[in-house]
């Protein structure tokens, strides 16, 4: 039985048992994984997969526990290595960040900042991506610590820690009529054109519970991955725009005014995410604590240890 086996196996299970795309994925061919994989299964005396003709179709009982035994193993041993460079290259290595757009731009440049100052021989890179990918990413371990508003709390191959919560703001260009209608509703916000967020992103899903709870139906003419084009686009007189009041910036934004729509819409969670099992660094909690004071070593320890995401905010 070798490890690169058992890669084989999880990846053409992650490839939704396409051999083709998982020979692809771990740069070897096609007729070179099925060969390991055959043999892998004629040592354990067990089919893993199910299959038609020369085409997996399935997974077998037993194959899903030699999945789920392999899967153990590879973190563990991707564990020893992570483990190893930390203990012998000291404070050297790469982290991978994922976010998305409003807290790539608005929440962590001051943490990069601060990380790189005292990391300097740490290269950290940084994914921009939606809330589904950037779970994916911590997932398949393409990225180390994963941070979101949407999604990530949905994968139970994380661990999930809430960092702050934060409500929405409604943008309208200075002078708008809107702003004479006080208190602000959502009646009169669907009498407006809206430009919000893309119905994967920073608590849309939120937006849109709060119009079908008083069964309003909103003019969304347009919607977009990040607040900056919102803003943009709201500038131009096309639209009001729904973004998080995170992404506010007073001296970017003029002739721009924000209205505290905290009333209108449910609070939104970020949330930071780790692999379960996965070995963090001490520059992993660093970065972490950086970002999210609250989350301590002593803290993000428990919640591993635990098992699920104890620490509320």
């Amino acid at each position: 039985m070798k490890l690169q086996q058992l890669r084989y196996i999880v990846e053409i299970q992650r490839q939704g048992l396409n051999v083709s795309e998982a020979a692809e994925t771990l740069y070897t061919s096609q007729p070179g994984i099925s060969k390991q994989v055959k043999l892998l299964e004629d040592e354990l005396g067990i089919a893993i997969f199910e299959r038609s003709g020369k085409r997996f179709t399935g997974v077998t009982e037993p194959g899903k526990v030699v999945l789920g035994i392999a899967e153990r193993i590879l973190r563990e041993a991707e564990n020893l290595k992570r483990a190893s460079a930390e203990f012998a290259s000291g404070d050297t290595g790469r982290l991978v960040l994922a976010a998305t757009h409003t807290q790539a731009r608005y929440a962590l440049p001051l943490v990069v900042r601060d990380f790189v100052a005292r990391h300097p021989s740490v290269k950290l890179e940084m994914h921009q991506g939606s809330p589904t990918q950037i779970a994916e990413w911590v997932v398949s371990g393409e990225a180390d610590i994963g941070i979101a508003t949407e999604a990530i709390d949905q994968y139970p191959q994380l661990i999930t820690l809430p960092v702050r919560q934060w409500t929405h703001c409604v943008i309208v260009p200075e002078g708008h009529p809107l702003l004479a209608a006080q208190p602000l509703s959502l009646n009169e916000l669907a009498k407006w054109p809206l430009i919000t967020y893309d119905t994967a992103f920073t608590g849309r899903s939120r937006i849109n519970r709060a119009f079908e709870r008083v069964g309003v139906q909103p003019n969304v003419a347009l919607t977009a991955l990040d607040a900056d084009v919102i803003k943009t686009y709201v500038s131009l007189g096309l639209g009001l725009g729904i973004i998080s009041a995170l992404a506010v910036d007073p001296q970017r934004d003029a002739g721009l005014v924000a209205i505290d729509a905290g009333h209108l819409f449910e609070s939104n969670t970020t949330r930071l995410a780790v692999r379960r099992g996965t070995y963090l660094r001490r520059y992993d909690y660093d970065l972490i604590a950086l970002f999210a004071p609250h989350l301590s070593k002593r803290v993000v320890e428990m919640a591993m240890q635990g098992g699920g995401d104890e620490y509320q905010l």
